[in-house]
């Protein structure tokens, strides 16, 4: 019997180590909060969050090992894309992969929902998340002036495009297509 099979019949104790991704719950708040302040120097506040997920369209998500959370995202749905609102790993957490796990969830989403890309905001003087997200196939679109009211600093906006693995790997098929297009077409 494979360790796997054998886990899921309880006949072998889960990985300790394991990264469990989970839907954001209220009582996350406090370890998300600490997350966030150790994250940013203009970050949200407990009511953003809250004010956020209250949206239909909105969706938080977490990274936990052993019930303690190292890292969220929240995300909004739109009708062809997925717009990442907020990301982040507890620093002493991070180049672990949980920020890649998080990112490989969001594509998986947006595969699974037929949407075309994932875009996000990055703040122009935040180095490291730029390179981040260059390093999972993110590239800058362009650059939103004065975007952030707490300090007028310029952001760029960062784009994920699908390429035809992830649509097999996650998406269950080819790239979507509009369908209106395909009777246009004859």
């Amino acid at each position: 019997m494979s360790v796997t099979r054998a886990a899921r019949w309880g006949r072998v104790a889960a990985d300790p180590m394991a990264i469990h991704l989970r839907w954001m719950i209220r009582r996350d708040m406090p370890d998300i909060m600490g997350i966030e302040l150790a994250s940013f120097e203009y970050s949200w506040t407990e009511d953003d969050f809250l004010r956020c997920l209250r949206q239909r369209n909105c969706i938080g998500m977490v990274a936990e090992r052993n019930e303690t959370i190292l890292g969220f995202m929240v995300y909004e749905l739109h009708p062809t894309r997925l717009n990442l609102l907020n990301f982040a790993v507890h620093p002493e957490q991070r180049r672990t992969g949980i920020g890649r796990r998080l990112v490989r969830k969001l594509v998986y989403k947006m595969c699974s929902h037929r949407r075309q890309k994932v875009t996000l905001a990055v703040r122009e003087g935040n180095t490291a998340a730029q390179l981040f997200f260059r390093a999972a196939r993110f590239s800058a679109a362009k650059v939103l002036r004065g975007y952030y009211e707490d300090s007028g600093e310029d952001a760029y906006q960062m784009e994920y495009l699908p390429v035809a693995h992830d649509w097999e790997e996650f998406g269950g098929g080819g790239a979507p297509t509009n369908r209106i297009a395909m009777y246009e077409a004859r």
